[in-house]
């Protein structure tokens, strides 16, 4: 009898410390949804990062940078991203600038992309051209205004397809604050946005949609992220910039653009917008793309998702930047990296500060 009751016993306790064991090991389950732009590198830094971690799971779905906002405002994921930095109306929905982190977690940039068939140089723009092509201004490849400044380049008598995203999106939004820079026509016929009527042209949804009609239409031009175009083999070009300098779209040149903005951070809200900066390297129609969640994580179940969270941001904006350039984004440069992380310092989960924020 006593035999007996000591193997229950031994069984007994063997479930129990199996039992804590599970609950010791339970997986944190976060999401995240929003901007396309860096999807790519969003699912490589959550692969890599849960190599570390494996206990901690986090998905992250592409629908766009409108459609994060609205998850993030309607407490639906752990945190939203967008290509766009969120304006007044939409930080005031989400309980004012106090209430959020609004974040820059790399930088990238917007390509003229266009289908010229039998043209292998890399051809030349500028803001005002590109805006007059959008605008009905200029319609055929061989204007003069296009061969002026391409040199050497045979271009041909063939028309200009503008073509653009019909959705709501991050890039449309980066594409048109830069274009309303470089025209005033363009400013106020057709205006910036995430989403703006276009007066002519084919329409494409998501990246898919207009690297696809470009791809399909001779003599088409569109605007698509550089990583996209690159990824795609999609020929695009280089731009002027505001020193005079046709500067192709690179992770460095892009970088460039997004260095100097030490007066960006406002709290715990980060807003630069970074098209058409100043250095004379700096690619004209980059932006930051950006994580936005609540300063306290009240949204996630517990301390422990909150804290989880914490640390995959802080990594991502950290070692996760060494991931950036070899998918054609731009890191975040040491002055803005170390605004970020001080911003992580400031993060709380009921009130209460959390462990990973040192």
């Amino acid at each position: 009898m006593m035999t007996r009751w000591i193997r229950c016993a031994s069984l007994a306790a063997s479930m129990l410390l199996a039992a804590v064991a599970v609950a010791s090991s339970k997986d944190v389950r976060l999401s995240g949804a929003g901007a396309t732009f860096p999807a790519p590198l969003y699912t490589l830094w959550v692969s890599e990062f849960q190599k570390l971690h494996p206990t901690i799971k986090i998905d992250y779905r592409s629908i766009g940078s409108g459609g994060g906002v609205k998850a993030i405002t309607d407490r639906t994921v752990a945190f939203g991203a967008s290509d766009a930095p969120l304006n007044a109306r939409e930080i005031e929905a989400l309980g004012g600038p106090d209430a959020i982190v609004h974040i820059p977690t790399v930088a990238g940039g917007v390509v003229p992309a266009y289908n010229l068939p039998g043209v292998t140089a890399e051809l030349k723009f500028t803001g005002e051209i590109i805006a007059d092509i959008y605008l009905g201004k200029i319609s055929s490849w061989d204007d003069p205004r296009l061969r002026e400044i391409n040199p050497g380049v045979t271009l041909p008598r063939l028309a200009i397809t503008p073509v653009f995203r019909t959705d709501g999106s991050g890039t449309t939004f980066v594409f048109t604050s830069y274009l309303a820079t470089q025209s005033p026509i363009f400013a106020g016929e057709i205006g910036a946005g995430k989403q703006v009527n276009w007066p002519l042209g084919q329409g494409g949804k998501g990246n898919e949609g207009v690297a696809a009609a470009i791809q399909q239409t001779r003599g088409a031009l569109g605007y698509v992220e550089q990583n996209y175009a690159a990824a795609n083999k999609i020929a695009y070009g280089a731009v002027r910039n505001s020193k005079g300098n046709f500067i192709r779209a690179t992770p460095a040149t892009m970088s460039a653009a997004g260095e100097g903005h030490s007066d960006a951070l406002k709290g715990t809200v980060f807003q630069a917008n970074i098209w058409n900066a100043a250095g004379p390297d700096a690619y004209p129609i980059s932006a930051f793309t950006y994580l936005i969640f609540f300063r306290n994580l009240d949204n996630l179940v517990d301390a422990a998702d909150a804290e989880a969270f914490v640390k995959f941001v802080r990594w991502a904006v950290s070692d996760g930047q060494k991931f950036a350039a070899d998918l054609e984004y731009a890191p975040l440069s040491p002055e803005v990296r170390a605004q970020v992380e001080s911003v992580l310092d400031r993060v709380t989960h009921k009130g209460q500060p959390l462990s990973t924020a040192k």
